[in-house]
């Protein structure tokens, strides 16, 4: 499988139904993992991290998994390829920046992604669409479990798994959700719910991790803690503030619908209208004008069946994406305006926005 076939979709685990979450766009579960006897990534020399990975490398071409999958050198990719695996998920910010003696590979629905040589020797990750962190843990326990039986991983018997951050020494499991919280952002009680979640021992990020900026309303809530707690405790515990903070989104969206119907409505017709007839717009823009038609397309302003381009649209507009789909090196003038152009077509099949239902549509989910 190469590069071009992996891009063939924006991933299965992005490919959102209809009947989709309308909060919840997906769902990851992590696991770090190194290999005893060997330094961590960070404190290796190169011939040392090359040593791992010619280690690690047989143990992952045997994974059932992987059958099939995209499998790289980061050495051997471009920045341009690189910066795509980030704007899909596949790769942290850091990952993309490593060179010689780390690598990635990555099964054909592009659920499973396994990092080598990041910040530990091996950063396994699962993601599914939707509120499904259960089926993300299994399907990445299942690799870790068929890994361990092949790879020595640096274990104490009294704290768990060794990492290089001890933040995520213990299960070295970090499990997290991307969810889209327009209603919050509108009502501005998103930062109310931010600090809340982190006393609680959570944390709450953007788009793409840990110092990244929330982009179009997206905010990925995760466990900061990994040690004296179980994998299902973790779980169990995240998944139950989760729940509350979609119960949150629900009734600020109700609030807004209530008693800012006209200024709701403002938003998703003005987003669409922008959208419909920009000729040049930055990828920031693009997005919270997208999350504007997502919220519409909840709300039932928009059929449905429209929710998979939308989604779609929000990972291919990225600057990277566009630097591919024309395989040149575009100024960032040129891709606002092939991003603008992108849109305006995809837009040419979507109706008119009918904001009429929206205190009906809201009832029916709540």
């Amino acid at each position: 499988m190469n590069f071009d076939d992996l891009l063939h979709d924006p991933g299965e685990w992005l490919n959102s139904a209809p009947t989709a979450h309308p909060v919840v766009i997906s769902s990851r579960v992590r696991l770090a993992r190194n290999l005893v006897n060997h330094p961590f990534p960070g404190w290796a020399k190169k011939a040392e991290r090359i040593e791992v990975l010619h280690r690690i490398k047989p143990a992952l071409l045997s994974l059932p998994a992987l059958e099939h999958s995209f499998g790289s050198d980061m050495n051997e990719l471009s920045p341009v390829q690189k910066q795509i695996l980030v704007e899909r998920h596949l790769i942290s910010v850091e990952h993309a920046g490593k060179g010689v003696g780390s690598a990635v590979a990555i099964n054909a629905p592009a659920t499973i992604s396994i990092m080598v040589n990041e910040e530990d020797h091996l950063r396994m990750q699962a993601l599914r669409p939707g509120f499904d962190l259960d089926s993300a843990f299994d399907a990445i326990s299942l690799v870790d479990d068929q890994l361990d039986a092949q790879l020595e991983f640096a274990f104490d018997s009294d704290i768990g798994f060794l990492t290089a951050c001890p933040t995520n020494v213990g299960t070295g499991m970090r499990a997290s959700a991307m969810l889209h919280l327009p209603g919050l952002v509108l009502a501005d009680q998103i930062n109310q719910i931010i600090q809340s979640v982190n006393k609680i021992g959570l944390a709450v990020r953007g788009i793409h991790g840990e110092g990244t900026e929330a982009l179009g309303n997206l905010f990925q809530i995760s466990n900061q803690t990994t040690l004296g707690e179980s994998e299902y405790d973790i779980l169990r515990r995240l998944k139950e503030i989760i729940h509350t903070v979609i119960k949150h989104e629900h009734n600020a969206r109700r609030k807004l619908v209530s008693e800012k119907l006209a200024t709701l409505r403002d938003q998703v017709g003005r987003a669409y209208g922008i959208l419909c007839h920009s000729w040049s717009i930055s990828s920031k823009e693009a997005l919270n004008l997208l999350s504007l038609i997502k919220l519409g397309l909840d709300l039932g302003a928009f059929p449905k069946e429209f929710r998979r381009e939308v989604d779609a649209l929000m990972t291919t507009s990225q600057p990277a994406h566009l630097q591919k789909l024309t395989d040149e090196k575009l100024a960032a003038d040129e891709r606002d305006r092939l991003r603008a152009f992108i849109i305006r077509e995809k837009l040419k099949s979507f109706p008119s926005p009918d904001t009429s239902s929206f205190g009906e549509e809201q009832a029916a989910s709540a």
